[in-house]
């Protein structure tokens, strides 16, 4: 088991992400969107969207760092361990929470509002349930495991074993110790990378590249009194600005 979850089941992720993103790109182009329901219902969203795309996007740089910046990089530039303990802690924990928040505050639109509810298909529903598991399991391994003077060190254990991931010689024994509240936490997040591409997150892989390529676009006034009212004239008249 210990080989099948920390040596092939990120691989089955990672191919089933890849996989799944380009046969959506391919065959669901036009689906390839958040299905935005802003018109639905305007006065949650306005508030709770913000603060989940804030909150998981500092909770995403945050495992970024943590995961491939090595502790001899930051202790290099003075950065101690307890400093470094203190911010994952604490910044760690307020993002996490302003996530969890926000996905809690949507998840309550989406079933309150019936025209948004409508509008949520079984994979978003999955969705949701796996990605607010993810958040809560990741706040709840934290908080087990930390302290203000010392905390668990996952960047001797979690942090190498995902970079040897990345060198198809996954070091699977660091993860036999580790406590297994993160455990549960990392094999969720690797469930949810399988299913981003079936759902509205797979907004989080497009960038508007073509804006910066499109032609200008050009608006013209209307003329407020009307065509029916205007006189025939011969020849090139002016459109206005």
């Amino acid at each position: 088991m210990t080989t099948f979850l920390w040596g092939a089941l990120p691989y089955i992720s990672a191919a089933i992400l890849v996989t799944g993103l380009v046969w959506r790109y391919r065959y669901d182009k036009f689906g390839w969107t958040t299905r935005s329901s802003e018109s639905y219902e305007r006065k949650v969203l306005n508030i709770a969207s913000p603060m989940f795309h804030y909150g998981i996007l500092f909770v995403l740089v945050g495992h970024l760092i943590g995961l491939f910046v090595p502790a001899s990089w930051t202790d290099a530039i003075g950065f101690s361990e307890q400093w470094y303990n203190l911010l994952s802690l604490f910044a760690g924990t307020a993002a996490g929470v302003l996530a969890v928040v926000g996905i809690g505050m949507l998840i309550y639109r989406r079933r309150t509002t019936p025209a948004v509810f409508r509008a949520t298909t079984r994979n978003d529903k999955l969705m949701y349930v796996v990605l607010f598991a993810a958040i809560i399991m990741g706040l709840v391994a934290k908080l087990t495991h930390a302290g203000i003077h010392e905390g668990y060190d996952y960047r001797s254990t979690i942090a190498p074993w995902c970079r040897s991931l990345f060198t198809l010689n996954p070091k699977v024994s660091l993860m036999a110790d580790v406590p297994v509240l993160f455990q549960i936490h990392a094999v969720i997040g690797l469930l949810l990378f399988a299913l981003l591409p079936f759902t509205r997150l797979v907004h989080m892989f497009s960038a508007p590249v073509q804006y910066l390529f499109r032609p200008y676009i050009v608006y013209r006034s209307r003329d407020p009194r009307g065509l029916a009212e205007r006189p025939t004239r011969r020849g090139w008249e002016g459109i206005g600005s």
